[in-house]
């Protein structure tokens, strides 16, 4: 093992363990680790080690992420996330002193109102797990967060979820607005997500009690989640319509985009009238409209 792939397999620990980041955070983060590596010794022609990592300028990343997006196509938002984890890692190679180049972050445009993105969403899922200051908190707000996007809950049915429905099956009774009930899909990912949650937290899932706990143990407040949205969402310059709620809006419009009933979305998201619903079918235009107007010639 080289001493940078030492270096690395030292820092995933450190994630791991001491700043009990996500699976999946740490996954990412220790890829662009091992990308910019071997970056370096294609440039380089030689191994790379601490000195070489504590002495990286600006320019050197900055040609490491041009090199990302000629060759991976990589968005603005990739591109933010990976000099996070750059940013990381040679703060923890350089030690408490370390001068981590300093690189300003590619902005994301902002247009008009639209869907999140599902790779957004993911990122968004991400950067808020990355942010808790506690694993399991961490695993509860990706949880969370992939719960409203993958079933279209409201933020408040989410909350009010109780330990009554586990073990967790392929589809989830909601309560929403006047009590009314509803049967939704639950994917694979989002049970696995709530599953990892569960395992990680502190207090035990008992019937009639919060599914989502607070960090004291109590019910998990919305206004958490909302917050740790607004501080996520600002790392990665995503519009400031992007709220828990949007993740709602962006399940609904994803699946009518793909062709689903509006009856059956009706149903899913729990709508007293079809009128609610079809504001949906003017967001998906407005979107065919944009990718009109940005694709045609003659537009």
């Amino acid at each position: 093992m080289t001493a940078a792939q030492s270096l690395i397999e030292d820092w995933r620990a450190y994630l791991a363990q001491d700043r009990r980041r996500s699976v999946h955070t740490i996954r990412a983060y220790v890829a662009t680790a091992e990308r910019l590596v071997a970056f370096l010794v294609a440039h380089e022609g030689a191994a790379v080690t601490r000195d070489a990592l504590t002495r990286l300028t600006s320019a050197d990343i900055r040609s490491f992420l041009a090199q990302r997006r000629g060759t991976d196509g990589i968005g603005n938002l990739t591109t933010a996330r990976d000099l996070s984890a750059i940013r990381g890692f040679l703060r923890f190679v350089g030690g408490a002193d370390a001068m981590v180049p300093v690189l300003k972050g590619p902005r994301v445009k902002r247009g008009v109102p639209r869907p999140v993105n599902p790779d957004d969403v993911v990122a968004l899922a991400q950067t808020v797990a990355d942010d808790a200051r506690e694993g399991w908190i961490g695993a509860r707000d990706w949880a969370v967060l992939l719960l409203l996007y993958g079933a279209g809950l409201r933020i408040g049915e989410a909350m009010a979820l109780t330990g009554d429905v586990l073990p967790l099956q392929p589809t989830l009774r909601v309560t929403g607005k006047r009590n009314k009930t509803r049967i939704v899909p639950l994917l694979p990912q989002v049970r696995e997500a709530i599953d990892a949650y569960l395992a990680l937290c502190p207090y035990p899932a008992m019937p009639g009690e919060a599914l989502f706990r607070g960090a004291r143990g109590g019910p998990l407040s919305p206004a958490l989640i909302r917050r740790a949205v607004q501080n996520a969402r600002g790392q990665l310059g995503l519009s400031a319509r992007t709220t828990p709620h949007a993740l709602r809006h962006s399940f609904a419009t994803h699946l009518l985009g793909r062709g689903a009933d509006l009856r059956a979305l009706q149903e899913l998201l729990g709508h007293a009238s079809l009128s609610s619903t079809q504001v949906y079918t003017q967001v998906d235009a407005a979107h065919l409209l944009d990718v009109y107007r940005n694709a045609h010639p003659r537009a």
